[in-house]
C-alpha cells in the first residue's frame, strides 16, 4: 500500500513482479475490517510504504492481527510496525529502489530466480513520472523532429570549381619592381609647390 504518490508506480510494479495486491493511492476506509465493502480484504501480509501516510491501513491491520511491514524513516511512528526496514521514503529512487530490490527478492525465494543470474528488469521501471512532465517532453521531441524536418539541406559549396573572378596571376601584378619609377600621374612627394597650392595652409 502506498498513498505517496511517488510510491504509487513502484507499487503497482511490485505487484506485477511479485502477484501481490497493490493499493495504489487513496486508502478506502474499512478495507480490512468492514465486510460489507466490495473491497474489503483479507491480506496475509501489509506492506507500506510510509507509517505517517498509511496510518488508516496500520491501524486496520492492527484490529484485524495482519503483520506489518513497513519502510522507516527517521521520522516515522513505530506504532503497530512489526518490520520496520530503515530507509528513506521521501525520494521518487529510493522508494523504487527498494520496491524493487524486494521484487528481485520474492523471486530469488520462489526460486525463479537464480542468484547467480542477474534480474533483466530495470530499475528505472519502477521510478514514479509525472504526467505532465511526459507530456512536456512529448511536446519538446515533437517539435525538435518538425523542426528537423524543416531545415533543408545546406548545399556544400566547391571550391575546386572554376569561378568568373579575375585572375591575379595573369595579369602579371606580380612582377612588377618597387624600384621601378612611378606611372605617369603619380605624386612625386619631391616637386616644388605650384602656384595654385601656395594659399593652402595645412
Amino acid at each position: 500500500a502506498s498513498q505517496r504518490p511517488y510510491g504509487s508506480r513502484a507499487v503497482l510494479k511490485f505487484s506485477q513482479y511479485t502477484g501481490a495486491h497493490a493499493m495504489a493511492g487513496r486508502w478506502m476506509p474499512g478495507t480490512l475490517t468492514n465486510q460489507i465493502t466490495s473491497k474489503y480484504l483479507e491480506p496475509r501480509l501489509l506492506m507500506v510504504t510510509d507509517p505517517r501516510t498509511d496510518a488508516q491501513a496500520l491501524k486496520e491491520a492492527s484490529y484485524a492481527s495482519i503483520p506489518i511491514i513497513a519502510l522507516c524513516d527517521t521520522d516515522s511512528p513505530l506504532e503497530n510496525v512489526d518490520i520496520a526496514i530503515p530507509a528513506n521514503n521521501k525520494g521518487k529512487e529510493s522508494i523504487a529502489l527498494l520496491y524493487w530490490l524486494l521484487a528481485r527478492e520474492v523471486q530469488y525465494l520462489r526460486g525463479s530466480l537464480s542468484r547467480s543470474q542477474e534480474w533483466d528488469v530495470m530499475v528505472d521501471s519502477f521510478f514514479w513520472r509525472d504526467p505532465e512532465e511526459l507530456m512536456r517532453q512529448e511536446e519538446m521531441d515533437q517539435g525538435l523532429e518538425e523542426t528537423w524536418a524543416a531545415t533543408k539541406p545546406v548545399v556544400a559549396e566547391d571550391w575546386n570549381a572554376q569561378t568568373g573572378g579575375e585572375d591575379w596571376a595573369a595579369q602579371g601584378a606580380g612582377d612588377a619592381s618597387w624600384d621601378a619609377p612611378a606611372a605617369a600621374g603619380g605624386d612625386d612627394w619631391g616637386a616644388p609647390v605650384q602656384a595654385g597650392a601656395e594659399g593652402q595652409n595645412w
